[in-house]
C-alpha cells in the first residue's frame, strides 16, 4: 500500500460514473427519463423540462430535491421510473473486481440513487460480493449530496472515522465536504464532471482510471 495512505480503514466509492467507465454513457439514459419525468409531472415541452432539471441540479443537489421542494413529488415514484433502464452498456470489470477486493478494511458505496438500482449495477459489473453496504438516498433522508449533513449521516450509521476514510468521487463538488470532515478524497476526473469548482484545495488525488489508480496504490500483486 502507498505510505500516505496506510492508515485509511474505509474505502467509500460513489457509484454512476465512477465504478464504472463515463464512456458507458449508462447515466445518459437515467438523464433522459428524468427529462421525461419532469415533463410530464410539471407539464412543460421537453427542453423546458431539461433546464429546470439542470437548475434543480445544481441548486438542490439532485433533480429529486429540486422535484420534491417545488412539486412535492414521491421519491419512491420518480426514482423507480428514472432507473428502469436497460444496463446492456455495463461490463464485467473483473480487474476492478480484483483491485477492490485487495483494499485493506471495509469497503462501501455511497450513491445519491437507490439501493435496488446500485445493487443492480454493482451485480452488472460483478461487483455484488465488493461491498459492507450501498449508502443510498434514502439512508440519506433524501437529503443528497453534497449537502454535508449526507457525510456525517454516513458516518454514524456506519461508524467511520473520517480521519481514516477515504471518498472517490466523479464530481469533485461532491468531495468538499468529504474533505471538510477529514476524508481523504480522490477525484475520478473522467469528463464526467458537470458542475466543477475553480478551486480544487479539496482534492487529495485524482485519476481518470479508478482500476489504474487502484493498482499504482496497491502495488504488485
Amino acid at each position: 500500500m502507498l505510505a500516505a495512505l496506510q492508515s485509511i480503514r474505509t474505502w467509500i466509492f460513489d457509484l454512476d460514473n465512477t465504478l464504472y467507465p463515463a464512456s458507458a454513457d449508462l447515466f445518459a439514459h437515467v438523464d433522459r427519463r428524468m427529462t421525461d419525468y419532469v415533463s410530464r409531472r410539471v407539464g412543460v415541452a421537453r427542453d423546458e423540462a431539461f433546464r429546470l432539471q439542470k437548475q434543480w441540479f445544481h441548486g438542490h443537489g439532485t433533480t429529486l430535491a429540486g422535484l420534491m421542494a417545488e412539486h412535492d413529488v414521491d421519491p419512491h415514484e420518480f426514482l423507480g421510473y428514472v432507473h428502469d433502464i436497460e444496463m446492456d452498456a455495463l461490463k464485467h470489470d473483473a480487474p476492478l473486481a480484483a483491485a477492490i477486493a485487495r483494499l485493506p478494511g471495509r469497503k462501501l458505496v455511497f450513491t445519491n440513487g437507490d439501493k435496488p438500482y446500485a445493487l443492480k449495477v454493482l451485480d452488472r459489473l460483478g461487483l455484488g460480493e465488493s461491498f459492507e453496504a450501498v449508502h443510498d438516498i434514502h439512508a440519506m433522508g433524501l437529503t443528497p449530496k453534497p449537502d454535508p449533513g449526507a457525510y456525517r449521516g454516513l458516518c454514524e450509521a456506519w461508524s467511520i472515522d473520517p480521519r481514516t476514510a477515504l471518498f472517490a468521487d466523479d464530481m469533485a463538488r461532491n468531495l468538499r465536504p468529504a474533505k471538510a470532515i477529514g476524508m481523504t478524497t480522490l477525484w475520478v476526473d473522467n469528463g464526467s464532471e458537470q458542475a466543477g469548482d475553480a478551486a480544487r484545495e479539496f482534492i487529495d488525488y485524482r485519476t481518470p482510471d479508478l482500476t489504474a489508480w487502484l493498482g499504482d496504490i496497491l502495488g504488485d500483486a
